[in-house]
């Protein structure tokens, strides 16, 4: 039987006394009880996300072994020896080229592919993805598509547990934190958590920050989000969204709390945006064009502000059954039509609890850089993967079943998710 240390109160806080001849071996007693008290806090949130995704996993890998295109398709672009290696195809080949062999800021030709004449660059692809891939096959002697799966499934883990933090912290309901992590499972592309994409590992950043800055942890908040910036450039809305909640820490310092109360929210709003603007600034000296990215974003991937009009006219051939807009894929399109038709809904039930403002700005900014983006309008379906904020109303509504009606409905999802969030988009489509 363990016997509890010491306990005395000073100025109402529990501290702990600590003995005059602490035993030999503690502290190695002390981490494994740590690691115990976190296997039994986030072990269940982390168990039910990994079987949910599991399913769909299997799902996944068994439309693509039954349908067999896997191997007539091009391996850069879903093909593959085995069904699974379509997991590291399409951005999947990028990642790995820019781990391999770095960047090399100029737009390249590339082969035709469907509407695809233009010529792309690697320098789309952000770096701090690729070189964590490059860092894990240095260290492990993985090649750079097991590094890559590697990294990708680790950090899909440490968002589900992140994502079971936020919503026990903003619910303040431990059921509610363990069935956000698994609906995160079965969100839409959720096929692209456990391949050779950035989306976990930037969700697993993004989560922490706003964990961190909902606690007040500011140092923390701004040192993730800066790394979210060197991952994805739609870390923009987290940016954002950090800067309003330093913001707004700052108004509520108290007065007589000197520059320790104001240092905090001060470093994470000048921090923040610094791993974003710092990969930009880098591209554009390297192309002496400060709007370098967006060029070649624009002339390699087709990818702008069009203010929406792409979105609309998405839609409207979807509606009316013309596929006379850019870029077609019908399945795929399909389906990110009705996650799109969701979202008000979510985002209204979100914003109904009264959400802390770094989550409803990110949530909210994120939307509506989707929409008045240009891009293939399937692509809608992995954008909103990482809106981890949305699964936090629908863990409430969850919630209200019993646990044996929970894992049901949540197994029987991540089934469906096989097919629309994995072969819908790796092989009816462009994920």
């Amino acid at each position: 039987m363990s016997v509890e240390p010491d306990m005395t109160v000073e100025d109402g806080a529990v501290t702990e006394e600590s003995p005059e001849a602490p035993p030999r071996g503690r502290p190695r007693g002390a981490a494994v009880e740590r690691l115990r008290a976190a296997g039994v806090r986030f072990g269940p949130a982390l168990g039910l996300y990994g079987g949910v995704k599991l399913v769909g996993l299997l799902v996944f890998l068994r439309l693509l072994a039954y349908s067999g295109t896997y191997r007539t398709n091009t391996p850069r672009y879903g093909g593959g020896a085995k069904p699974w290696d379509v997991l590291g195809s399409w951005d999947g080949w990028w990642y790995q080229d820019v781990a391999a062999h770095g960047y090399h800021p100029a737009l390249t030709p590339m082969a035709p592919l469907g509407p695809f004449t233009m010529e792309q660059n690697s320098v789309a692809f952000f770096p701090m993805y690729p070189g964590a891939m490059r860092l894990v096959s240095e260290v492990t002697g993985l090649g750079l598509y097991g590094a890559g799966m590697l990294v990708s499934v680790v950090s899909s883990f440490v968002a589900a547990a992140g994502i079971f933090a936020l919503t026990e912290l903003v619910t303040r309901s431990r059921r509610a934190g363990v069935l956000a992590a698994g609906l995160w499972a079965v969100f839409p592309a959720s096929s692209v958590q456990w391949s050779v994409y950035s989306e976990s590992i930037f969700t697993a950043l993004a989560v922490w920050a706003c964990w961190a800055a909902v606690r007040r942890r500011w140092y923390l908040a701004g040192g993730l989000t800066l790394l979210t910036g060197l991952t994805r450039p739609s870390a923009a809305t987290l940016i954002a969204g950090l800067v309003v909640a330093g913001l707004v820490g700052l108004y509520r310092v108290r007065p007589g709390s000197g520059f320790r109360g104001f240092a905090g929210p001060l470093f994470a709003i000048v921090t923040a945006p610094l791993g974003l603007v710092g990969y930009l600034t880098w591209l554009g000296l390297e192309l002496h064009d400060f709007h370098g990215y967006f060029t070649l974003q624009q002339r390699g991937w087709a990818h702008s502000m069009d203010g929406g009009q792409n979105a609309f006219k998405s839609i409207q051939g979807l509606l009316l059954g013309r596929y006379d807009y850019l870029f077609p894929y019908p399945t795929e399109d399909l389906v990110g039509l009705a996650v799109l038709m969701g979202l008000p809904i979510l985002v209204l039930l979100l914003l109904r609890l009264r959400p802390p403002v770094v989550l409803a700005v990110y949530t909210v900014g994120t939307i509506v850089l989707i929409i008045v983006s240009q891009q293939m309008f399937g692509t809608i379906n992995r954008f909103v993967m990482p809106l981890f904020p949305l699964a936090i109303p629908l863990a409430l509504a969850l919630k209200r079943l019993s646990r044996a009606q929970a894992l049901t409905l949540l197994l029987i999802l991540g089934a469906l998710s096989g097919w629309y969030g994995g072969y819908a988009i790796f092989n009816l489509g462009v994920p």
